[in-house]
């Protein structure tokens, strides 16, 4: 019963927040012509989508914050899971704000976006030492567990790093990285419920509820995208929440979308230096289902589907660890 209280109580309370804010947000990035460019390479369609308002993730960190300072605990576990999801936030609110202002398709330079990761990402760890942190990694359905010691270290920058530009690759279509990512956040509240970390569920269940709200004026067809602003705010909260759930390794299966989608684009390139030929129509992988003729809706529902499928399997091997 208290998780139903507090959990769906939290998921409404964002929700609300975020379907209020966004009516009164979306107006103002489009008189600051905070307009959207579409990359020319990518799928024709898309280019009607031109100048709709992105950096629209700031709406759902406005209403995660207000959530988690009424619902939860100002814990240190709290402070580290803001922390990584303001900090990646930011980074990609200056990507989009460079974007916008220079009028391109290219914000930050891969370099100094890979930079400013890996800072944030070493900046975490010195937190998490100061926590006193486990630096042991459970293999997921069993009851093994590897003592990684120092190179737990480079393994949390991979996993910083990897998770903010698989969660940013995802975010292609209408809706599709708001659902994947509610879907999820909420796998997520309930492992964290189950292992007793109260905080990180009602963290999570404020994503979840922020982003469905989100979702409201991001479905297709998008009234606002989310962003940079947004995409890496909520990779560098999925790698916060499996950190502190010591589920690093489960995140492979829950975000099993996102694993899927970066791994399109590194199979089409290799390929294409390699081979000469492409394997996919176009990556990330939501693209090649467009190009076979697949509506926009139809890619993004099935994408959901399988989110659903990856989340319920990750849930599971938690449930039997």
């Amino acid at each position: 019963m208290l998780f139903d209280n507090v959990l769906i109580i939290t998921i409404i309370a964002a929700s609300l927040i975020a379907v209020l804010v966004g009516p009164l947000f979306i107006p103002v990035l489009r008189r600051m012509k905070f307009g959207q460019s579409i990359r020319v390479e990518g799928p024709k369609s898309h280019q009607k989508k031109a100048g709709t308002p992105t950096m629209g993730g700031t709406i759902i960190m406005l209403a995660l914050i207000f959530t988690v300072l009424k619902f939860a605990n100002l814990s240190m576990e709290i402070f580290f899971l803001m922390l990584v999801t303001l900090g990646y936030g930011l980074i990609g609110f200056l990507d989009d704000f460079i974007k916008i202002n220079k009028k391109r398709n290219l914000g930050l330079t891969a370099k100094q976006k890979f930079l400013a990761q890996i800072l944030l990402a070493i900046l975490a760890y010195a937190l998490l030492i100061t926590m006193g942190h486990d630096t042991s990694l459970h293999v997921p359905g069993t009851p093994w567990d590897i003592h990684l010691g120092w190179l737990y270290f480079p393994f949390l920058v991979f996993l910083f790093v990897g998770t903010t530009n698989a969660v940013n690759i995802t975010d292609g279509l209408d809706g599709l990285l708001a659902g994947t990512g509610a879907i999820a956040f909420g796998a997520y509240a309930i492992i964290a419920w189950m292992l007793g970390k109260a905080d990180t569920a009602i963290f999570s269940a404020a994503i979840v509820g922020a982003v469905l709200g989100f979702l409201v004026f991001n479905a297709h067809p998008a009234r606002v995208f989310m962003g940079d602003t947004g995409s890496l705010a909520l990779g560098g909260a999925l790698a916060g929440v499996a950190i502190m759930t010591k589920t690093e390794l489960l995140l492979a299966v829950i975000g099993g979308v996102f694993v899927v989608e970066t791994l399109s684009v590194i199979l089409q390139v290799v390929s294409f230096k390699t081979r000469g030929k492409r394997i996919f129509r176009m990556s990330p992988l939501h693209h090649h289902f467009e190009l076979t003729g697949w509506s926009e809706w139809r890619v993004v529902v099935t994408f959901w589907l399988v989110a659903m499928v990856f989340a319920g399997l990750g849930v599971y091997l938690e449930v039997v660890r």
